[in-house]
């Protein structure tokens, strides 16, 4: 009985942890997959786990942003063309993933069990996001909400192009490599593409939404029928978890990137990644 309420009780750390890093650019996958192997917790082979307990971090999101999905809807039903063209770069930007990923996913499973992957991708993610920030055109200009990019084009998300969407929906498949960070991703490639720093995180938001949802429905399709109701009740733990985290989280972070870069993050991903090459090496 008492392993069994350590069980859960990594779960529980798992899902804050899921929680607090699914929307900073600093990969949630890498983070739970690390965490689970230092702390021994015992996920099944498929790490089913890992992937269900995201939709947690997603739901809050769904709650948060609420209000501007019903709008979002409602605008489509009733025919609103801003509506419409948003909710087809969403579509746009969610196929790429969902195509790929269909045919790739058994190959990106075998990647999970390999750390070594978790050190390119979380320092080499870092260094791109330096780079990035150091650009003059992507610098920030002023410390409050109206600071801006000089060279964005899409101020709000109804200003995303086809294009622009489609960019970050192929960037979002590199994501699927565990450590590289599916908002990091998104959010960078928006900014790449001439998103404002802001709007690139609030569609990154969004474009979770379907991509985690169906993440986790093929997932408990393929692999629901093995888990046992310990680990069943353990998903639940973490997924209640992440998905309290995450609500805290969200805002803070729309905040955060109103008034500061993500050069913090960058420099957080290389130390995280030498403290995992420094665990491989002496272990």
């Amino acid at each position: 009985m008492i392993e069994y309420h350590w069980y859960l009780l990594k779960a529980l750390l798992l899902g804050l942890i899921e929680g607090f890093t699914e929307f900073i650019p600093v990969s949630s996958t890498a983070h739970l997959l690390i965490l689970a192997e230092w702390i021994a917790f015992p996920s099944d082979a498929n790490k089913v786990f890992e992937v269900v307990i995201q939709f947690g971090s997603i739901l809050a999101v769904i709650w948060l942003f609420r209000a501007r999905i019903i709008q979002l809807i409602s605008g489509v039903l009733s025919g609103d063309r801003a509506e419409i063209l948003f909710m087809r770069n969403l579509l746009l930007a969610f196929m790429p993933a969902a195509v790929i990923g269909a045919f790739s996913i058994k190959y990106i499973k075998m990647l999970f069990h390999n750390p070594l992957v978790f050190v390119f991708t979380l320092v080499g993610g870092g260094l791109i996001m330096l780079w990035v920030e150091r650009k003059p055109e992507y610098a920030k200009h002023g410390s409050n909400e109206t600071a801006t990019s000089v060279r964005a084009t899409a101020h709000t998300m109804e200003e995303i192009t086809w294009k622009q969407a489609l960019i970050v929906g192929f960037a979002q498949c590199l994501a699927m490599v565990p450590g590289t960070s599916r908002s990091g991703a998104t959010i960078v490639s928006g900014m790449l593409s001439g998103i404002h720093r802001k709007t690139a995180t609030e569609f990154s938001f969004f474009l979770a939404m379907p991509t985690m949802l169906a993440a986790t429905v093929y997932d408990l399709y393929k692999n629901g029928a093995a888990l046992s109701p310990d680990q069943t009740w353990g998903i639940v733990v973490g997924f209640v978890a992440a998905f309290f985290s995450a609500l805290f989280l969200v805002k803070a972070v729309l905040r955060f990137v109103s008034r500061y870069t993500y050069r913090p993050f960058a420099w957080y991903r290389i130390g995280l990644g030498m403290v995992v090459l420094c665990w491989l090496y002496l272990r």
